[in-house]
């Protein structure tokens, strides 16, 4: 089993050193508390709702910052990954993932769907969600949005992906009284027609305005979600067997992968 813990919290807008000790701190004690994998929203570094490029730039940070080898310290034998406004080496920003082990950035992936007015601040990423193999399992690297492309879920589960991680921020939208948010169906979605477990850290608060969904879900691979949130800041945990994603066959006869028409499609 692959112990799951995403930590939905409720950064604040432009203040580095405040949100880092708000994420060292949130690792440290999911780690402390058995997690092997550690996921924080969208955007955790920074806040989200920037009024233009300039303030997402003040907040952005390189992969190379100390405050990287801070949260490493922190990770100890597991995996953590977060989102945060990134300051790439060609001078453009990105809305980007870090996945971080006790050894320091393992893999950086650059959003590459990008929603709404983040277009009029980040630059798009221009390289494929990575599918890495860790001692925890295989796992795949999305941002929020990136989860609604079939195209791209279906991609990293051909490539191997036991477990799709997303860090995400999503604005509350009206829904029927006693429906899950409509990004939490895609994720159940996700899982179901890819048979892989899905982890989506959101986060919670109001910033600027702007509600959040408070919609963290771990979905095991047969859809149905294991552990969630709330609308307030707080710790989801499952215990995954991520294993089961190896294994695409739903009765003797389906094979979720080996039954697609490539032929057609």
């Amino acid at each position: 089993m692959t112990r799951i813990a995403c930590c939905q919290l409720d950064p604040v807008l432009g203040d580095l050193d405040a949100n880092s000790e708000l994420i060292g701190s949130a690792v440290a004690e999911a780690v402390r508390d058995g997690a092997d994998i550690v996921v924080l929203p969208e955007l955790a570094t920074s806040g989200y709702m920037f009024a233009d490029e300039g303030e997402a730039r003040a907040a952005a940070l390189s992969p190379s910052a100390p405050h990287f080898t801070k949260w490493a310290d922190a990770v100890g034998d597991s995996l953590a990954v977060l989102g945060f406004s990134e300051l790439g080496e060609d001078g453009n920003l990105y809305n980007s993932a870090a996945v971080i082990d006790a050894g320091g950035v393992v893999a950086i992936y650059r959003k590459t769907h990008l929603w709404d007015r983040e277009r009029l601040i980040f630059t798009p990423g221009s390289q494929r969600p990575p599918v890495l193999q860790t001692p925890h399992g295989l796992v795949a690297v999305m941002v929020c949005y990136d989860l609604e492309f079939g195209e791209l879920t279906r991609q990293v589960t051909v490539g191997g992906a036991e477990l799709i991680v997303a860090p995400v921020n999503w604005p509350l939208f009206p829904r029927p009284e006693g429906e899950r948010p409509g990004e939490v169906i895609t994720a159940m979605s996700t899982a179901r027609l890819n048979r892989v477990a899905v982890a989506a850290c959101d986060r919670a608060g109001v910033e600027r305005g702007q509600e959040w969904t408070g919609g963290t879900a771990i979905v095991d691979q047969n859809g149905w979600v294991v552990a969630s949130v709330g609308s307030g800041v707080g710790r989801a945990v499952a215990d995954v067997d991520l294993a089961l994603s190896r294994d695409k066959k739903l009765t003797e006869h389906v094979d979720l992968l080996a039954d697609r028409r490539l032929d057609l499609y």
